[in-house]
């Protein structure tokens, strides 16, 4: 009966959504039974021309236990507020170590490229049981990345990353959607979540046509573009080295610090005036309109290896 109203669950993030939802409203439906009870229960005790006694109300209705009854009720709603909140915001950061897909939305498809390189259009190949940590962005417009089986949904907006993650735990084909207007072929950016055996998935991902790596494109695109004239090891040029970089603060120019991260190294590079690091010159050109989304994202794939490696790849 509940998949004919609720579509299937099938990740754990679904799973924990939906017990918050089935909670609350088992709860309000309590409440809205209680108060109908009483509604009904009166109208027909206090019915005009009925014997009830009118007046005075009871001596059990005093004041305190009004103030009781009321301050109760207030300590359940922020408790429940506490308990749903929590358990949402505690599943916004993927687990360490997972899978790490990027996601380029434009209007109307889906771009998704896989670690080693593989790309695919309007689809996304996955194992089960095994986080899966989606970096997205969009080339143009507002999208939103819907699958209602995962009970997730996030949006992708333009000129900055967003992020969201989900661990499969059925396997089958999921709907993707685009939950956010995004123009006349809205409709139509339509896509699919294909969830595998891990053994298939790795079948599936060494038969896939690769490219290289995001790192690696991000290497190529590091020489190519002129950043390694300031920014390599050996450089002469007074610019911040990248080596070990990412994810650690970052103290800028006027005293205040920030954590290198992917927004970080993206406002970096198309606004290079913005935050200046401390003890360096304002010297780096601005690449807006230079470099596109997926060189970004390669290039902050490249940046991210030298700090997990320790050497480029």
């Amino acid at each position: 009966m509940l998949s004919l109203l609720m579509p299937e669950s099938a990740s754990a993030q679904a799973v924990r959504t939906d017990d918050i939802y089935y909670l609350l409203l088992g709860l309000s439906a309590v409440i809205i039974l209680v108060v109908l009870a009483l509604v009904v229960g009166f109208a027909i005790r206090y019915r005009r021309g009925s014997k009830a006694k009118r007046g005075a109300m009871p001596a059990f209705f005093s004041r305190e236990f009004e103030i009781g009854w009321t301050s109760a009720t207030l300590i359940l709603a922020l408790f429940l507020f506490w308990w749903a909140a929590s358990s949402q915001l505690s599943g916004l950061v993927a687990p360490k170590g997972a899978l790490e897909i990027h996601v380029v939305a434009k209007q109307w498809m889906w771009k998704t490229q896989h670690p080693n390189g593989a790309s695919e259009i309007n689809e996304l190949h996955a194992p089960i049981d095994t986080p899966v940590r989606l970096v997205m962005t969009s080339q143009d417009v507002i999208h939103s990345f819907f699958v209602p089986e995962f009970r997730m949904k996030q949006d992708v907006v333009p000129g900055r990353y967003t992020e969201t993650w989900f661990t499969a735990t059925k396997l089958g084909v999921f709907h993707l959607f685009c939950a956010e207007f995004c123009g006349t072929d809205h409709s139509r950016m339509l896509g699919k979540i294909v969830v595998m055996r891990k053994e298939d998935y790795g079948r599936w991902l060494s038969a896939q046509p690769q490219g290289d790596s995001l790192a690696n494109q991000g290497a190529v695109i590091f020489e190519t573009r002129g950043c390694a004239g300031c920014h390599a090891d050996a450089s002469r040029v007074h610019a911040p080295k990248l080596r070990g970089i990412y994810g650690r603060p970052v103290q800028l120019a006027g005293g205040k610090s920030v954590t290198a991260d992917d927004a970080y190294l993206r406002d970096s590079m198309l606004m290079p005036k913005r935050d200046i690091v401390a003890g360096y010159e304002p010297i780096m050109p601005s690449y807006q309109g230079i470099l596109d989304d997926g060189e970004i994202q390669s290039l902050t794939a490249y940046i991210r290896s030298l700090s997990i490696q320790g050497e480029p790849p």
